[in-house]
Formats: structure tokens, C-alpha cells, sequence
């Protein structure tokens, strides 16, 4: 009942991933893993293609595999992250309770995304 659902999903999140690959806002990992999971409860067709993909497999296998992630991903992910909730806190938002939930959670995504393992290249 759910599978078209999930793969509808599926079909959205790659799609944020392949964004991602061009627009450095946008992450392009956990979208493709997220594509992963609906896929491979939803169409094992979608799944079994996303993985054999040559270009976004390798994001996927990478990950999975390796539970690391490239140094250019992390530094350009944590760099834009800290851009964009820095501004955030400190011209957008004018609540100081928010301004420091907002420091907080970035603080929880830098460790979280320190916390794997470094490669020097995705094809490593």
C-alpha cells in the first residue's frame, strides 16, 4: 500500500542528490542514502539502479561500506552550514532562546559529521 509512496520519495530524494552533486547547499549522501531506504522497501528495481548507478552508486557504497566520508564534503558541508546558521543567528532570528538552539544544533551536526572517518577523495 505504501510501496508507491516510497518510491515516489525515493524518486524525490535522488533527485535532491543529484541537485546536490552541482549546488553545495544542498548535501548530496544522506539524500541518496535516504533514496536508498525508501527504494529498497518500496522497488527493488529503483534500488538495485540507484546502487549500479555510476556516478551517484558510488556516493552510496562509499558511505555504507566505508562509513567515511571525503575531506571536500566535510569541509564544504561544515563550512556552509556554519554560513548559513551563523547569519541566521545572528541577523535573522532575533529570539535569544532560538539564537542558541540554533548554535547548538550546529555544533551537533559539526560533531556528528566529524565523528566519521576522513578520505581524501570520493574514489578512494
Amino acid at each position: 500500500m505504501y510501496k508507491p509512496f516510497f518510491a515516489a520519495l525515493g524518486i524525490f530524494f535522488t533527485c535532491l542528490g543529484i541537485l546536490g552533486i552541482f549546488l553545495p547547499v544542498l548535501p548530496t549522501t544522506p539524500f541518496l542514502l535516504l533514496a536508498a531506504a525508501l527504494f529498497a522497501k518500496s522497488s527493488d528495481r529503483l534500488y538495485k539502479r540507484l546502487l549500479e548507478d555510476k556516478y551517484l552508486g558510488a556516493y552510496i557504497k562509499n558511505f555504507r561500506e566505508n562509513r567515511s566520508i571525503p575531506l571536500r564534503v566535510k569541509i564544504v558541508s561544515i563550512s556552509l552550514m556554519w554560513l548559513t546558521i551563523g547569519y541566521s543567528a545572528l541577523f535573522a532570528v532575533r529570539v535569544t532562546w532560538l539564537k542558541i538552539l540554533l548554535l547548538i544544533i550546529a555544533i551537533g551536526v559539526t560533531i556528528h559529521i566529524l565523528s566519521f572517518k576522513t578520505k581524501k577523495s570520493l574514489d578512494e
